[in-house]
């Protein structure tokens, strides 16, 4: 496990500040438009740039000869002019005399098919030729660039898992019946695990084991859940070969690698990548939908936890339209700076972008930059500039950490995973979306929740919710029991408690693991079909999912169904309680019911009445950011505070204000 540390200074004496920058490609552009970028750089107030990301070919054009000279130049560019380097190691994408002369290092998908060049991260994370001539140029980049006064960080590879997380070849195979016999120890161990006597699939042999390639039906659902763990886990061990390898030759470098805590992206582990780099680094991207603003809020959120309260670089964003959605809409006036500083509101040191120079050639030409097709006399770069200054005068905040919440949202891998499996009560179930309408409906309540990993020490919540708490072993349900009984409020959904870390279900009925704690039993569950609704007794309408409950001990039913079957529950343990949602009430349902909760536990929003569901607000230390979340001016009546960005009086439209409390 590695120290939390931050950028390394590059300049003597150097202030705290909120760094500010983008990936750099100069290789794509002639020499002369280099030093009209470290002019623009300097002009927009960037201080820090990722370098070489996806370079391999052009520093090892054939194999064993380098080519640095292009490299050595921009990095002396960079440095006098102010602008220190998060260089990349460059092994995102193998060049392709590699893959010409080893076409054994390309991933294989589970139909068997070859992932071929042309694209980019074409190679198995459990190759070990890959991984030979990948570290190799790793020790070469360290021994001539980790002593350099310019690099700040290492960058390790770039979105590790983000098109080969799931390789199915034989190297992945060979490696997954080694994390098993880790993992299990025993054939015994596994075959019960695994539940090998269903379907005739008892292993009397470790050889026999195959990653869940394409099968005639569903493959053993544990199977599955551990291919997950181990990809991950794949993924992970060559983080930590490029980090080894890095902290051996320059230990006074810290190293990172971008995560990407966004959306649907859920094959990364990242809780537990966090112990592995030395900062905690993250790309972005807003997806079309209703509750964008809600999601960019809940993945900033999310990363700052994950960072353990500790500074956090957002690595990658967009000023404006992306390249790889259905439409690619450009943002608004304000939104650029908007998103950005939601970021910083939870957490965030450093602000970067997907990429400087907007490229003229290649699949991202279309993708948004810094310095955009029409340059610097443009509305994209005059925004860029503004926002480079807002971020100097918010330089006192770098090093405040994010000030808890009192309500938590519990996020736990191994469920987002498990429950999304197929041959379950339905394929409609997602996760997220269900993690997110309870933040949602929070912030239209105005009251403020910390997204947590499973793992995180709730003793500090007076609200925790766990959303599709699917797989709970025992050391978690004795933790939410000891969390109840010690006097916290704890709310579960449907489809929780079900499994152990086998993904084996509890008897007895449901909801297995948590079915004392809730003071419930429900023998059958009862999934809806697609337009099918289940109204309430409160006034709300369930969708997705209903549970035919019985109370078995002294819970209080909140909310009934139609027919008078109860919906909500709650069982009072002490001074704290455990309540059960059978249903998808999405956020403006969620909002009555946590209405009735947050009383309950004593929590109430941190906003005036006229400011909930118009504003966000995130707290850093004696910081507190005011997001407008609407297109219209928002007057900033009842709160307290010296602006410090923004106006004390008047939020603009997709505005933010800083203010700072006594």
């Amino acid at each position: 496990m590695t120290t939390a540390r931050w950028l390394r200074p590059t300049r003597p004496g150097q202030s705290p500040r909120l760094e500010y920058g983008a990936d750099y490609n100069p290789e794509q552009w002639p020499r002369e438009v280099w030093d009209e970028d470290i002019r623009a750089m300097r002009e927009a107030g960037v201080t820090v740039v990722s370098l070489a990301i996806f370079s391999w070919a052009r520093l090892e054009p054939t194999e064993g000869r380098y080519d640095w000279s292009w490299l050595d130049e921009i990095i002396e560019l960079l440095h006098a002019g102010g602008i220190a380097v998060d260089l990349a190691t460059a092994t995102a994408s193998p060049p392709p005399w590699l893959t010409t002369k080893h076409p054994e290092i390309l991933p294989v998908d589970r139909e068997g098919r070859t992932i071929w060049p042309g694209g980019r991260q074409q190679w198995r994370p459990t190759s070990p030729i890959f991984r030979r001539y990948a570290l190799g140029l790793v020790r070469a980049m360290a021994e001539r660039y980790g002593h350099h006064p310019a690099v700040t960080a290492w960058h390790v590879s770039n979105e590790l898992g983000c098109h080969n997380v799931y390789d199915f070849s034989d190297d992945a195979a060979a490696a997954f019946r080694t994390w098993l016999e880790k993992r299990y120890g025993t054939l015994d161990a596994l075959n019960e695990a695994w539940g090998t006597s269903f379907w005739s699939q008892h292993y009397s042999d470790w050889a026999q084991i195959l990653p869940p390639r394409l099968a005639a039906t569903h493959p053993n659902p544990t199977q599955q859940l551990d291919f997950k763990r181990f990809s991950s886990d794949a993924l992970r061990e060559y983080l930590r070969a490029e980090r080894d390898i890095l902290h051996e030759i320059t230990p006074d470098v810290p190293v990172t690698t971008n995560f990407m805590v966004m959306g649907e992206t859920k094959a990364m582990d990242y809780a537990a990548w966090a112990e592995d780099v030395d900062f905690v680094s993250n790309d972005h991207y807003r997806l079309p939908g209703e509750q964008t603003l809600d999601e960019l809020s809940f993945s900033a959120n999310l990363t700052g936890n994950i960072a353990g309260g500790n500074p956090w670089f957002l690595m990658e964003h967009s000023t404006s339209a992306v390249n790889w959605q259905p439409v690619n809409l450009a943002k608004l006036p304000g939104e650029l700076s908007r998103d950005a500083l939601t970021h910083v509101a939870h957490g965030a040191d450093a602000v970067c972008y997907f990429q400087w120079r907007q490229s003229r050639a290649g699949a991202e030409k279309y993708h948004s930059g810094m310095l955009p097709h029409a340059g610097t006399d443009s509305a994209v770069f005059r925004s860029v500039a503004e926002l480079g200054e807002t971020l100097k005068r918010l330089a006192p905040l770098q090093g405040t950490g994010r000030t808890p919440a009192r309500v938590a949202i519990l996020f736990d891998w191994d469920s987002w995973w498990a429950s999304e499996q197929d041959s379950h009560p339905t394929d409609r179930l997602r996760y997220k979306q269900e993690a997110l309408d309870w933040y949602s409906a929070l912030l239209k309540l105005g009251v403020r929740a910390d997204v947590v990993p499973a793992a995180a020490d709730l003793s500090g919540y007076g609200l925790v919710v766990a959303p599709i708490l699917h797989v709970v072993p025992q050391q978690l349900r004795e933790r939410l029991d000891a969390y109840v009984s010690g006097g916290g409020h704890l709310v579960a959904t449907y489809f929780s408690g079900i499994v152990d870390q086998d993904d084996h279900v509890y008897l007895g009925g449901y909801p297995g693991a948590l079915r004392d704690l809730l003071g419930i039993r429900i023998e059958e569950f009862a999934p809806l079909l697609d337009g099918e609704t289940a109204p309430l007794s409160n006034g709300t309408v369930g969708t997705l999912w209903t549970d035919k409950i019985q109370v078995t001990g002294d819970a209080e039913v909140l909310a009934t169904y139609k027919d008078g079957e109860p919906a909500i529950t709650r069982r009072a343990v002490g001074t704290g309680s455990a309540a059960y949602v059978s249903t998808r009430l999405g956020p403006d349902g969620i909002a009555p019911v946590l209405g009735d909760l947050l009383e309950q536990a004593g929590i109430g929003s941190e906003l005036p009445a006229g400011l909930r569901g118009k504003v966000e607000l995130a707290v850093r230390g004696e910081y507190a950011f005011v997001v407008n979340r609407t297109a219209e001016p928002v007057e900033l009546t009842g709160l307290e505070g010296e602006a410090v960005h923004g106006s004390a009086e008047l939020l603009e439209p997709r505005g933010v204000t800083v203010l700072r409390r006594a």
